[in-house]
């Protein structure tokens, strides 16, 4: 086991590495740009290393800083966190030439699950159903627009190396099969540096769901579940809940056994994320790979009783999995919403001084947070900033218990999101579970304006 290990990596994540490493008795080094010199987990970690100003490029993005910081504290393992370099082979291959253990995938796994078209290909060939489409990259819009028919309307344009939304398309006819491919193709250029576009079948009214896995070193792997993911805005989640009010125990297992053996085709270890589009028929296909600890995790860990982040730290320490899939056993239901530093009903960022902070408390009850009163949230980084989670023995129970604790949640000084969650607790199809992708955003369009 590690002595030492390092998060690159900031905010509420940063911190909750940190005290899944501290559950396993491992010291811990954080590193922070200049606009994060007061922030908590800089406080929270046994030592603390400035890594530069304030751009991410020129600081948390920084590999040969972060490196750096490594060997001069002589952490022995890296935890990336989510976001930043968390899913960047060139960084795990750097950390292996100077013998520093990352506590993620294997940058093979990274690379193959990172290229849309190439974590297509390998999930059919591990048998895995994938989206109908045509997988080979896109070379104009005449082929775009060729293809588009063949595959036949409505189709998504998507960028290979894409993620966040940027670089998709829906098209409905030809006209808009090549403006997609234009826009989707000069959107994938500037955000990842990466023009290729692929063509697939669009879903209708799909749900997103994912299903979490773990593997070790030593050929074990299991998966604990799905999560449901679709409520969206823009593709970015705002609300997860485990398990979904829509798979059956039979789909469930389908999917599980799916994943991982997509997983294990791809050579995975560590913890990672398998994401489906589910249609209306409960017909499901694999949407991608996420390499990395995902924001929602925490909704996992409340059903099954599991630290990932500990099990993350002790698979790249070389240890079997401590349990086996006839082990994992779901309990009840959770529930998290995303808190961010936005203003509603525009979702701009709202970064400032937080003049007073309350975390809601209770049974059942999470707040993952790097708040406290007298904290500045800084301008130039995501606008996330916590996650209410909160679990009970079943989803009517879970969603009383989330009001209540929303209820009891207080930051002050600036705008956050959290009044829209009790916004939505009022509607009826939260209440019952029924919505999908784009349920979010029709809503917000007829509740907001």
């Amino acid at each position: 086991m590690f002595d030492k290990i390092l998060i690159a990596n900031r905010g509420e994540i940063a911190c909750r590495v940190i005290r899944g490493a501290r559950s396993l008795g491992i010291a811990t080094v954080a590193v922070y740009s200049e606009a994060d010199a007061a922030a908590l987990h800089v406080e929270l970690a046994d030592e603390a290393v400035p890594i530069g100003p304030a751009p991410a490029a020129e600081s948390y993005l920084a590999i040969e800083r972060i490196v750096a910081a490594c060997k001069a504290t002589g952490a022995q393992g890296l935890h990336p966190g989510f976001g930043f370099l968390a899913e960047n082979p060139d960084f795990v291959e750097a950390l292996e030439a100077e013998d520093i253990v990352f506590i993620g995938p294997p940058a093979g796994a990274i690379r193959a699950m990172g290229d849309k078209i190439e974590s297509k290909r390998l999930a059919l060939d591990a048998g895995v159903d994938t989206v109908p489409g045509h997988m080979g990259v896109i070379a104009d819009e005449d082929e775009a627009a060729r293809i588009a028919a063949q595959v036949g309307y409505p189709v998504m344009l998507k960028a290979s190396a894409g993620g966040g939304g940027k670089g998709m398309r829906i098209a409905r006819d030809e006209a808009s099969a090549r403006e997609g491919f234009r826009s989707a193709r000069n959107e994938a250029r500037a955000s990842f540096g990466d023009e290729r576009i692929f063509i697939e079948k669009y879903i209708e009214e799909p749900r997103h769901i994912e299903i979490q896995v773990l593997a070790d070193a030593h050929g074990n792997m299991v998966h604990l579940g799905e999560r449901e993911c679709s409520i969206q805005r823009r593709h970015q989640k705002i609300v997860e809940e485990a398990p979904s009010p829509l798979l059956d125990a039979k789909t469930r297992a389908a999917m599980g056994a799916q994943a991982c053996a997509l997983a294990r085709a791809a050579g995975y270890r560590s913890a990672g994320t398998v994401e489906f589009m589910v249609d209306r028929k409960m017909r499901f296909y694999f949407l991608e790979m996420n390499t990395r600890l995902q924001v929602e995790h925490p909704v996992t860990e409340m059903v099954y009783g599991v630290d990932l982040v500990r099990e993350q730290i002790r698979i790249a320490a070389g240890e079997k999995l401590s349990f086996t899939q006839s082990d994992l056993k779901p309990r009840g239901h959770a529930i998290e919403c995303r808190i961010n530093a936005e203003r509603i009903p525009s979702f701009a960022p709202c970064p400032g001084l937080v003049k007073g902070f309350h975390a809601p408390g209770g049974l059942g009850v999470r707040m993952d947070s790097a708040l406290y009163a007298g904290y500045s949230v800084p301008p130039h980084y995501d606008s996330l900033i916590g996650k209410l989670i909160v679990s009970a023995d079943n989803r009517p129970d879970c969603l009383m218990r989330l009001k209540r604790a929303l209820d009891e949640l207080v930051i002050d000084g600036i705008d956050t999101t959290a009044p829209l969650f009790h916004a939505l607790l009022d509607d009826p199809d939260i209440r019952s579970g029924d919505y999908n992708i784009h349920w979010l955003e029709n809503w917000l369009a007829r509740e907001l304006g």
